[in-house]
């Protein structure tokens, strides 16, 4: 009887240390599962809502949260390059203006915009396009008007008429 309980014990010990809590890719969650192969270098897949990721076999004995942590922020990163790139266009050519540069990089906040360069935080991404877009519409108004004037809003209005949908939504998270 106590090697049956070990043995489911061990079972759940296992599952919990090789699956993490859901991560959010555009508004969608995800389960993360660790698989350990003789690899050298890290690999990262998606099927349906799991992302897979596929660790080297020395790391099975080690913590591996600061790995994760990693390969999960790396994922953002790239994510973030496409997503970010396909919501700066649309408003390019809907806005007729562009930042003298952007750039994604970690900040204080979801998005600023300073001396005509947008700055994006790769984590937007855990967020649907709906609230990508409106980030990055926001910054774009900002190239225009500095501060939120009315004129700013009516700008952001103009553009995305359910945008305080989307201030409400990120107020709610």
């Amino acid at each position: 009887m106590n090697i049956v309980k070990n043995k489911k014990m061990i079972k759940i010990m296992i599952n919990k240390s090789t699956e993490r809590h859901p991560v959010p890719i555009l508004g969608i969650d995800y389960k993360v599962k660790i698989i350990y192969k003789n690899i050298r270098i890290t690999e990262l897949d998606i099927e349906g809502k799991i992302i897979k990721i596929s660790l080297p076999n020395k790391y099975k004995k080690i913590n591996n949260n600061e790995i994760l942590d990693l390969a999960i922020e790396k994922m953002y990163e790239q994510i973030a390059k496409v997503e970010i790139e396909r919501a700066m266009e649309k408003y390019r050519i809907k806005l007729g203006i562009a930042p003298e540069e952007y750039e994604i990089k970690k900040i204080n906040t979801l998005g600023k915009c300073e001396e005509n360069k947008i700055t994006i935080h790769p984590e937007i991404v855990k967020y649907n396009r709906k609230i990508i877009d409106y980030v990055v519409l926001h910054q774009y108004c900002h190239l225009k008007y500095k501060t939120h004037s009315k004129r700013f809003f009516d700008m952001l209005e103009k553009y995305n008429p359910d945008y305080k949908k989307c201030e409400i939504a990120l107020l709610n998270i």
